[in-house]
């Protein structure tokens, strides 16, 4: 299965529990929170989702990398995962647009990662524990104890702050249709695929920084404001939910999607806490309360708003997972704003809720006709 040169990797669980397997990517020590992505292809997408910041990924399909690299693929700039975990990795990718295989990206792009380890019973263990701290080596750890130590520390920080951008972008849209609106969109770490959503619609749009205020909402005057998905936990986010606040008081029209709807959630009293695993894949179910039909999400995400939390004369519940039965969207009742846990803009992942872009263009428009 391995050839002799392929150097011995391992990882080690915050339990103590160790898989072994082969280096791929970069050699070298890397640890991070340890979470399992079910979609069959997108990995790509999910390398460079900046919502994984400091996170492990293991791919539950067992073959990985067959389409190679194509960097029209990236939703970032980078690689935001802490690393990478495989069962196989294709070495000689089949298509015509591929660029380079995945390996050799891994390692040009300093991941460090880990092929040939059993995947199916790692993340039946995270199914059965939750969500556990760990580290990929190829290095011989001296003081294993230490290293435990290490590794059950481990605390993702200051991950939007990190992701976002640094000073506010503007961008002038070249698509047919697009209506003549200025749209500002918060950067919590998001997702290339939702700007160009927001293009497809929309003919000026604004990227902000996490920490845009609402002085820098009224300098801009938009028609429409978009939270964007984003790593980490929301209650870390004092200063950005204390933004929302004031920014909800100007009555602009509010799209969230993942962080951005947790963070709005905050903002209004509600509550959000973490999930035993998360849901991160492209095959979710969710339940469309206002026309009783179930769509198939993607989605990438490990905390949830708390149901029970929503105050019944602010917001209600508008979406919920079919399998676990939490929150997957709010309609807000004094405000002009909605917001999904899930991601509409499905890169990768199937397109049934797309159409909430334009759903949100509709607010937009009558808000501006009044």
């Amino acid at each position: 299965m391995f050839s002799d040169s392929e150097k011995t990797a391992r990882l080690i669980l915050a339990d103590g529990t160790e898989f072994v397997g082969k280096s791929i990517g970069k050699e070298g020590t890397t640890i991070g929170e340890i979470v399992f992505n079910t979609s069959m292809t997108g990995y790509l997408e999910t390398l460079t989702d900046a919502s994984y910041f400091g996170q492990i990924v293991v791919q539950t399909f067992p073959l990985v990398g067959n389409y190679g690299i194509n960097i029209k693929d990236y939703e970032g700039k980078k690689p935001w995962v802490n690393g990478y975990i495989v069962k196989n990795l294709c070495e000689t990718p089949s298509n015509t647009e591929n660029e380079e295989n995945l390996n050799s990206w891994l390692l040009k792009n300093e991941v460090v990662g880990i092929k040939g380890l059993d995947t199916r019973k790692l993340t039946k263990k995270i199914r059965e524990n939750g969500v556990l701290n760990g580290a990929i080596t190829t290095e011989n750890i001296k003081n294993k104890e230490e290293f435990l130590e290490e590794i059950k520390n481990f605390k993702i920080k200051d991950a939007i702050k990190i992701t976002s951008t640094k000073a506010i972008e503007e961008i002038d849209s070249s698509c047919e249709g697009a209506k003549d609106l200025k749209i500002c969109v918060f950067d919590f770490g998001i997702k290339k695929s939702i700007v160009e959503n927001i293009k497809k619609r929309f003919k000026k749009v604004f990227v902000l920084p996490y920490n845009a205020t609402k002085s820098d909402i009224e300098k801009i005057k938009p028609d429409g404001i978009v939270l964007s998905n984003g790593p980490g936990d929301p209650e870390d986010n004092k200063d950005v939910i204390e933004n929302l606040k004031e920014i909800e008081k100007l009555n602009i029209p509010i799209f969230g999607i993942c962080m951005g709807h947790q963070l709005l959630a905050l903002c209004n009293g509600f509550k959000t806490e973490k999930l035993k695993y998360g849901h991160r894949g492209a095959n979710q179910p969710v339940l469309d309360l206002d026309i009783n039909k179930i769509k198939i999400t993607s989605q990438n995400h490990g905390y949830c708003v708390v149901s029970s939390s929503v105050k019944e004369d602010i917001a209600r519940v508008s979406h919920i997972n079919v399998n676990d039965k939490t929150c997957e969207g709010l309609q807000y009742l004094k405000i002009p704003a909605f917001s999904v846990q899930f991601h509409p803009e499905a890169s990768a992942g199937p397109k049934d809720t797309n159409f909430l872009f334009d759903r949100f263009l509709e607010l937009v428009e009558k808000n501006k006709r009044k």
